[in-house]
């Protein structure tokens, strides 16, 4: 499966938490990992090793990591972003996240969106992501994951209990790749 540059597709994973153990992260890896097995190259940043500091703080613009990461955003293909919901919105980590990609990073590149909560699902967090990432010209696929009660979702291995949503999981990731090719 190759990407823009006629090498494999590459796909980046976001989680709006730190580690790779938090709810997002281990649905970020879920994605990945179907992304993997469907011929892509997949990276996941983890905000706990390689942190990205607040946009406008001092020394913000000559940081390390967020060089890397602008680096990283612009070879990849696609993204498949996970954020928890906090206050009916995406959460800090995840904003700060996005606040570091510009449109030469991601213009024309597609996002998956998924979204953890704590209680009822619904798409406050998604719609926002969406709506953000039409400002850098990112696209997001029309499929969308939410997952309500979240601390019920996952089994002791890191597994989605739930069938179908494993099953919607699938097809947001399928998603993802396909309409990347379309758009390479």
């Amino acid at each position: 499966m190759l990407g823009k540059f006629g090498e494999k597709m590459k796909i980046l994973g976001l989680s709006g938490e730190y580690r790779t153990t938090s709810k997002c992260g281990m649905l970020v890896n879920l994605a990945l990992d179907i992304a993997k097995d469907l011929g892509a190259e997949t990276i996941f940043w983890d905000l706990d090793v390689d942190p990205l500091p607040i946009v406008g703080e001092e020394g913000c613009w000559e940081n390390e990591n967020v060089k890397r990461f602008q680096e990283l955003a612009t070879e990849c293909d696609a993204f498949l972003v996970s954020s928890p919901e906090y206050h009916g919105t995406m959460s800090g980590a995840m904003k700060n996240t996005f606040d570091w990609l510009y449109s030469k990073h991601v213009s024309g590149k597609v996002f998956g969106l998924m979204s953890t909560l704590g209680g009822a699902q619904n798409s406050n967090t998604l719609n926002h992501m969406r709506i953000m990432l039409r400002w850098i010209h990112g696209w997001p696929v029309p499929e969308q994951l939410a997952i309500g009660k979240v601390k019920e979702a996952f089994d002791d291995n890191g597994q989605l209990i739930d069938p179908e949503i494993v099953e919607r999981l699938e097809k947001l990731v399928n998603s993802v790749v396909e309409t990347s090719k379309k758009l390479s």
